[in-house]
C-alpha cells in the first residue's frame, strides 16, 4: 500500500501524456472495458445511494428526560434504535386510544 507521501506525490508523466496523439488516446479508450459508453437502458440500471426501505423511519423531534437519554446513550452506538424498540415494546402491552 502506498504511503501518505507517495499518495500525495503525482506520479503521472505529464510529458508522455502531452505527447500522445488523439489517435493513441482514442485507441486506449476503445481498448478500456471500463470506458464503454452506456446506452439508455444501461443508464436506467444505475442506482445511486442506499436502496429505499419499504417502511422508512420518520425523523421527528421529541423531548425526553435527561436520565432517559443518558441511560440509552450509555449503551453506545444505536441508542436511538433502542429507544425505537422500547417504544414498540410499550405499544405491544398498551392499548392505543383514539
Amino acid at each position: 500500500m502506498a504511503s501518505k507521501e507517495q499518495r500525495k506525490k503525482d506520479l503521472t508523466n505529464w510529458d508522455a501524456v502531452d505527447a500522445l496523439t488523439d489517435h493513441q488516446i482514442n485507441l486506449a479508450i476503445s481498448n478500456d472495458p471500463d470506458a464503454a459508453p452506456l446506452d439508455a437502458k444501461g443508464l436506467t440500471l444505475i442506482k445511486r445511494g442506499r436502496p429505499r426501505k419499504d417502511n422508512p423511519k420518520r425523523q421527528i423531534t421529541i423531548r425526553l428526560s435527561p436520565d432517559v437519554v443518558d441511560t440509552f446513550r450509555s449503551f453506545g452506538k444505536g441508542w436511538q434504535t433502542r429507544v425505537d424498540q422500547a417504544l414498540k415494546d410499550w405499544l405491544k402491552t398498551h392499548e392505543v386510544g383514539s
